[in-house]
């Protein structure tokens, strides 16, 4: 029976308790919604729902679903129990193994079925087959072990050119091995030789010296670099000084594969195992050696680098607004400016680039279309909240958002796709380019701060000390708890932990109370007890006689603002120095402040009184400021009759167009000159237009500033209760309209993975299909062939009463049989 049948049917028997579990645990299957169980049980055969499904399983599940998948084979029907299962897992039960085939049931990933021919009882606990497509999820190398004598000759040409002769040599040479005329019996001939643990120490009885120590590299993995493997396969060596891996090559026990690696097959790898697949099953995770440090100190660390943080990205801000940072040609900001960044805020390049990530996922800073430069949007709220509120402002974005700050100045290829954020300045990932760009970012820090929370809960303490978790302690969780994801854990976990302690929920290496909120998804307490324990900003600085003011700790977000239009600021941390000089005064003039303005503002603000030098360096400069000035004008008008001028300048007829007398004949006006001169015929004049009207440039309008702050919310895993109750009313309708069991084309989805599942099973064992074949006039033609291969929705076939292969349509293919039965 088709796999994919027997799944839908083992579906329909379910409950529909079972059926919400599975759609909450695998909530693509009903997304988008599916017409009947069989529709269901193909989706739930897909290659991709299969690998997202498999990507949420534990290590025990992982080891028990490939033990099965060794175990059986899904194309001659071949099952398993979970007694012989038991027997190849060393280290577990056969309670344990019926409850995770149990589990694994409940997921889909394997049904009950029939038990293999020659078999009279099903045994306690029933048979089970995995998913049809298991074995291209899992890979060429299921738990570790490679593949069989059989399989590598069908595959490797070339070692099934030399396996009958070195099978012949073997022989020749006094082996108990069963000479061989074909590479197939060769074979054959190889695995029974390794089939036992006994067989293989009696063949390595004689090898040289440090051939188990070799061997022992390939207990978790079958494959391996050897250089010029292909050549010292070819060579006979018997010599004393032969090495190990010659040695190994030139009895089979390593079989080459390409010029630089082997592969060790599946019986020597279960033989070196003692006869088991798995040796290391536990159902206890890992605990891993942590430190330890103070809850006080985790505190006062988390405090002080969410402090630092908050500064630094209003200094970035300001120095933003000040001067927009210009992009590259292929994206990001380049080397350069990130440089002269890093210089105004006085830190280290590559802070300066986490900043800008942070700054740029939080909406903080904007790329402005028409300048090609990261702009502040106007108006921004964040610089009007309180601390702690920026703070959340900030967290919510970074959980939220795809990309990973800490990717920045990394090589090009440690990041996937970001070869398209090659620069010309060299071949790392720039800041606020696509190469920091990861969909599945949110995921994996939503799951590190989970494991976090787990080791953290795991590890406590009565007298209130936290666990130190570095990056080698999550990752070992992480490997145990979903092995599938580990690549991604380990690949974004040590910048994920250093963005975590830029942002408080990291403290001195331990998890915050902070961060414990989130990971419990509860931000609203994160906030209350940032509230509860961060400083109280400050709203006074030190004036002091060396022009200089002095910050005794972080200043309120609005006196910090206007500090830096007036002042430079130097140093790091909370005491930050604001010095202030003839060019940051005329800055601050600039800006609108008069000599007044600013000495009130330092009054007020100053726990000091303001000293003599600072007062007489602001009045000198603001006396010498002005004395030349710059204004706007679009036109202007001239004119030897100065009474009409004046008539023009001082009547309110004119008023509209903006008048500024700049010389006793010329008048400066703000409207345009086509503008001024209509208005001016209105008035019973006559002007003439000299030159060409300026070129009008037309700017792309802003888009207007979402005010909204970010809200995270945690990925979602589970379809709602009205979607689920909704696709249940569907299966039950589905099979009261058709009966127990529904016909295979009764969804378009099901039809494809039923035809595509035969067809692959037939290209697998080699057998004639019975197939209708839809020609393009819509003639439908019964034909009986031999598919070859099928990929790219084509499938090559052989044809044997014409003796010929073509190349068919998958879309033109409607229905799909096996035309003989296969024999046992």
């Amino acid at each position: 029976m088709s796999l994919i049948r027997a799944l839908g049917m083992d579906l329909e028997a379910r409950s529909d308790d079972s059926l919400r579990a599975l759609f909450a645990a695998r909530p693509d299957l009903i997304s988008p919604a599916v017409p009947d169980f069989q529709a269901l049980a193909a989706r739930a055969s897909s290659r991709v729902s299969v690998q997202r499904a498999l990507e949420r399983l534990n290590r025990p599940q992982m080891q028990v679903l490939e033990t099965l998948h060794l175990c059986t084979n899904t194309d001659t029907g071949h099952s398993a129990s979970a007694e012989g299962l038991c027997r190849l897992i060393k280290g577990s039960s056969l309670a344990t193994i019926e409850q995770i085939l149990g589990s694994l049931q409940e997921l889909a990933l394997v049904h009950p079925a029939a038990p293999p021919n020659g078999t009279t009882s099903a045994g306690e606990g029933g048979y089970f087959l995995p998913v049809g497509c298991l074995k291209d999820v899992v890979g060429i190398y299921p738990a570790g072990l490679g593949r069989s004598y059989t399989e590598l000759v069908r595959l490797q040409p070339a070692f099934a050119q030399r396996a009958v002769q070195l099978v012949s040599e073997l022989h020749a040479s006094g082996m108990a091995i069963h000479d061989a005329t074909t590479p197939m019996e060769a074979a054959l001939a190889l695995q029974h030789w390794t089939s036992s643990p006994e067989a293989l120490q009696s063949i390595l009885a004689n090898a040289p010296e440090r051939t188990t120590a070799l061997l022992a590299r390939f207990r978790n993995w079958a494959m391996g670099a050897v250089p010029q493997a292909q050549r010292k396969a070819s060579v006979t060596t018997e010599g004393s000084d032969v090495g190990p891996i010659d040695w190994l090559l030139a009895r089979g026990l390593l079989v080459p594969l390409d010029a630089a690696h082997v592969e060790l097959p599946h019986s020597v790898g279960l033989a070196l195992r003692g006869g088991v697949i798995i040796n290391d099953f536990t159902l206890t995770p890992p605990v891993p050696e942590l430190g330890w440090t103070t809850a006080a100190l985790r505190r006062n660390a988390a405090l002080s680098a969410i402090s630092e943080t908050l500064r630094l990205v209003a200094e970035l801000l300001h120095a933003v607004r000040e001067q927009p940072l210009a992009t590259l040609r292929s994206g990001g900001v380049g080397v350069r400016e990130l440089r002269r960044l890093s210089e105004l805020l006085r830190i280290d390049q590559q802070l300066a680039g986490l900043l800008l990530e942070l700054s740029g996922l939080a909406g903080l800073i904007r790329l402005d279309v028409d300048s090609s430069s990261w702009v502040q949007p106007p108006e921004l709220e964040w610089l009007t909240l309180p601390r702690q509120e920026q703070w959340l402002w900030l967290v919510n974005a970074w959980l939220a958002s795809e990309r990973v700050p800490s990717l920045v100045g990394q090589p090009v290829n440690a990041s996937p796709g970001a070869q398209a954020a090659r620069s010309a300045s060299g071949s790392t990932i720039p800041a606020l380019s696509a190469g920091a760009q990861r969909p599945d970012a949110p995921v994996v820090r939503k799951r590190i701060l989970e494991i976090l929370h787990e080791l953290t809960t795991e590890a406590s303490s009565a007298d209130g000390a936290a666990p130190v978790l570095d990056a080698a302690a999550v990752l070992q969780r992480a490997e145990w708890s979903q092995p599938r994801m580990a690549r991604r854990f380990s690949s974004l976990i040590r910048g994920v932990l250093a963005e975590a302690g830029m942002l408080g929920l990291v403290g001195s290496g331990a998890l915050s109370q902070l961060g414990s909120a989130f990971a419990e998804d509860r931000p609203d307490a994160a906030l209350a007890i940032l509230g509860e324990h961060l400083p109280a900003a400050l709203n006074h600085v030190l004036l002091q006689a060396d022009l200089t003011a002095v910050a005794p700790g972080y200043l309120a977000p609005e006196l910090r603002g206007k500090l830096l239009v007036m002042a430079d600021a130097e140093g790091q941390g909370p005491a930050t120095i604001y010095r202030f000089s003839t060019a940051s005064i005329r800055r601050a003039l600039d800006a609108g402040y008069d000599a007044a303005a600013l000495l009130d503002f330092l009054r007020a603000h100053s726990a000091t009184a303001v000293p003599q030098p600072l007062e007489y360096l602001i009045e000198d400069t603001a006396s010498r400021h002005g004395r030349l000035r710059v204004g706007q004008s679009a036109s202007f008008i001239q004119s030897e009759d100065e009474a009409a001028l004046q008539e023009l300048l001082s009547g309110p007829k004119a008023a509209e167009l903006g008048l500024v007398r700049l010389a006793p004949t010329v008048l400066a006006s703000s409207a345009p000159p086509r503008e001024a001169a209509a208005a001016l015929r209105k008035l019973g004049l006559s002007p003439a237009v000299d030159g060409a009207e300026p070129a009008v440039h037309v700017r792309r309008s802003s888009a207007p500033q979402d005010t909204l702050r970010p809200v995270y919310t945690a990925p979602r895993m589970a379809p709602g209760a009205e979607e689920v109750d909704a696709q249940l009313d569907v299966l039950h309708r589905s099979v009261d309209a058709v009966g127990h069991h529904p016909p295979a084309a009764s969804g378009g989805e099901a039809a494809t993975q039923l035809g595509l599942e035969a067809l692959q099973r037939a290209i697998r064992l080699k057998q004639r299909i019975s197939m209708n074949v839809v020609d393009s006039l819509g003639n439908a033609t019964l034909e009986v062939v031999v598919p070859l291969s099928v990929s790219g929705g084509r499938v090559r076939v052989f044809d044997p009463a014409k003796e010929t292969e073509r190349v068919l349509s998958v879309h033109r293919i409607i229905d799909i049989e096996a035309a003989e039965e296969l024999r046992q």
